[in-house]
């Protein structure tokens, strides 16, 4: 089994910084992708940055100069630093891995809880 916690969620004023934080624990052999996507009420759930093992990342255009997102394998965490957010960018964000939990096994996508973020002044 596989678990994904977020944390760092919360109200953050627009222009203003907030850190969005997720660990993976369980059983994991290895994890290629880590992501953020989020979900506005009414709204289908949509990618908002991944980066892979090697460290190379993946940006929605809503986000891109705003959004930094990092990851520590060693920690097995992965970050999401929003910058300058925007009121749009409220939602439930939910953070994403690819992790195969054995040498020869599928690579399976896991999920976290969801952390609400919410932009207002």
């Amino acid at each position: 089994q596989v678990q994904l916690v977020e944390s760092g969620g919360g109200l953050v004023q627009p222009g203003g910084s907030l850190r969005l934080s997720c660990a993976a624990s369980g059983s994991i052999f290895s994890i290629s992708d880590m992501g953020w996507y989020r979900q506005a009420p009414g709204k289908q759930r949509e990618l908002v940055a991944t980066i892979n093992s090697a460290g190379a990342t993946n940006y929605a255009d809503s986000v891109k100069g705003r959004f930094t997102i990092s990851r520590d394998n060693a920690k097995i965490t992965v970050y999401l630093q929003m910058s300058s957010p925007k009121l749009e960018d409220t939602a439930v964000y939910y953070c994403n891995a690819a992790v195969r939990t054995w040498a020869w096994g599928a690579v399976e996508d896991y999920w976290g809880q969801g952390t609400q973020v919410t932009v207002s002044s």
